[in-house]
């Protein structure tokens, strides 16, 4: 397992390097320049050129990559060119609000979709499994956006019980987190309802019926456990989707976390932040599946016995 490990976090290194490569020529060819933003308007081309070079965007865009990823290897991602300050010390400080709503999130999505997707599988071809496939495709197919501002809509401005946007208080971080968990919840409900499906016509649950156990039992038991795979499969893509997903959330409602931060820096042209994010991102995504994939260690012994290969 140690030797698993320690090559996923080696592997990290070219896929970090790949998506810097990626984000920082995408960033080149975008129209803009923050230099022309930053100087005055009667700056000369002389002193656009002296104040690039101060920036470090003189040079080619290779010569500049050269450069950045040299820091990178180094620990260093470089200086936010819009707010001035270390992109590492930046995204430290909008990461806990990211965090926050990531994990409200999951929680919400795993309170709607565990229920009633076992509640679907106990209850196969019934009126109670219809209405819960339905639910969960109205909710994959639903844009994260557009529940959004429905949920701005119906919460903030008819009923007025929660605040449209920003942070502050558990009000402000429940629209967000029901709209992200909301989404969320509609793959889980179907992993769920496939697992449990497959797993309860076995046979060793109807000779753990046939034995007295109870019908609860069985499914808590039993049944849950062996479903168990598929589902933190799924879980932990969610969780890295909703690292990314908090892009539009954060958006729509004001949330200062990591997502709304790398939108302002792509509309500023900060080339070093927005890449600086992004890389984060990246790192925070695999470190989930790699967590994951641990925890698959733990709830099957076969999958323990081919990481220790």
């Amino acid at each position: 397992m140690a030797r698993y490990i320690i090559r996923r976090l080696l592997l990290m290194i070219p896929v970090l390097i790949c998506v810097s490569f990626v984000v920082f020529f995408l960033m080149d060819l975008a129209p803009g320049d923050i230099v022309s933003q930053m100087a005055p308007s009667d700056a000369t081309p002389e002193q656009i050129e002296m104040l690039r070079e101060e920036l470090g965007l003189n040079g080619t865009v290779l010569q500049r990559y050269g450069r950045y990823l040299w820091n990178l290897l180094h620990g260093d991602m470089g200086t936010s060119l819009s707010l001035k300050r270390p992109v590492i010390e930046v995204f430290a400080e909008r990461l806990p609000a990211t965090l926050k709503l990531a994990f409200a999130s999951i929680v919400i999505a795993l309170l709607i979709s565990i229920p009633l997707g076992i509640a679907a599988a106990t209850h196969h071809r019934t009126w109670l499994d219809g209405s819960s496939v339905v639910l969960s495709m109205i909710s994959v197919s639903m844009p994260a956006f557009w529940l959004g501002l429905l949920m701005i809509f119906a919460f903030s401005y008819r009923i007025k019980i929660f605040p449209s946007g920003g942070s502050g208080s558990l009000k402000h971080l429940i629209l967000p987190a029901l709209t992200l968990g909301t989404e969320q919840a509609g793959n889980l409900t179907r992993i769920t309802r496939s697992s449990m499906l497959d797993v309860i016509r076995q046979d060793y649950l109807r000779t753990a019926r046939a034995k007295g156990v109870s019908e609860k039992q069985v499914i808590r038991k039993h049944a849950l456990k062996n479903a168990l795979i598929p589902i933190i499969t799924v879980l932990g893509s969610t969780l890295g989707n909703a690292f990314g997903g908090a892009v539009a959330i954060e958006t729509v409602f004001a949330w200062p976390g990591i997502g709304r931060l790398t939108v302002a820096a792509i509309n500023s042209r900060d080339m070093t932040l927005a890449t600086g994010c992004i890389i984060m991102f990246t790192f925070m995504l695999n470190m989930t599946l790699l967590i994951v994939d641990i925890a698959y260690a733990y709830v099957d012994p076969r999958v323990k016995a081919r990481y220790s290969k």
